[in-house]
Parts: C-alpha cells; sequence; structure tokens
C-alpha cells in the first residue's frame, strides 16, 4: 500500500535533520534532507506495518495546512510505500523443491537435521558475504 502522512522536519546544529511525525508517535533522523527523506518515510513504513499486523487502525493523515512545526521547522509531506518494505523482509514461508544426492539426504536424516533452517542459514551466511 502507499501513504502520504506530513512530518516536521528540523535541522540540527550539527547538520543533521530530525523528523517527527505528528500523526505517529514516531522520530527518526538523518545526515542530511534526502538521508532525513529516506529514513522518514522508511520508519513509516516499519511504523505502518507494525499497527496493522497488530490489528491497530492507521491515523488518517492530517492535512498539512493544520500542521505547525516548532520554530526552524518545517513540514513536508512524506510518500510511504509499504509494499516496499514488506518485499525486503516478508516472513512469509516459499516451499523450495531440494535436490541433493540420496546419501546425503540419509546422513542428514539420520542426525534430524532440519532441512529448511539449514538452507535458510546458509543462505542468509552466503548473502552476507
Amino acid at each position: 500500500m502507499k501513504y502520504v502522512y506530513p512530518a516536521c522536519f528540523y535541522p540540527e546544529k550539527n547538520g543533521k535533520i530530525s523528523v517527527v511525525f505528528v500523526d505517529f508517535e514516531l522520530s527518526t533522523f538523518g545526515i542530511d534532507l534526502a538521508d532525513a527523506m529516506y529514513m522518514a518515510a522508511d520508519a513509516a513504513a516499519g511504523r505502518i506495518i507494525s499497527m496493522l499486523k497488530d490489528g491497530e487502525k492507521l491515523p488518517l493523515s492530517s492535512d498539512t495546512k493544520t500542521v505547525r512545526p516548532d520554530l526552524g521547522g518545517f513540514v513536508s509531506l512524506v510518500f510511504i510505500d509499504t509494499d516496499e518494505l514488506n518485499s525486503k523482509y516478508d516472513d512469509k514461508l516459499i516451499k523450495k523443491t531440494l535436490t541433493i544426492p540420496s546419501w546425503l539426504n540419509q546422513a542428514a536424516e539420520r542426525q534430524n537435521i532440519n532441512f529448511s533452517a539449514t538452507l535458510k542459514n546458509a543462505l542468509i551466511e552466503k548473502i552476507a558475504q
């Protein structure tokens, strides 16, 4: 799903940009404006996904005309794509067919090796290289 929520952006003395969402109890920051926008969208997507999984109702998006940032801040709409985040971290299980030599299958079964867990761990290790 795609969402748009306003956020208040605050330049910090150290050059970073703090971000506060007015419709969520959520804040984040970035090392510059581009990073702050990215981090805001990512954090909000995570919060929305969490709320939906917990059965919580999403708040309505505030009208940017009614959002008043503190002194020095500005308001911007943040585009939030939960589909992108879900595709990266979706825990939905996918069935795969595995082909291995018979002797390896028998040896692994004798040791009660969990094929799915072993393959998952090996893939994670391989991807991390």
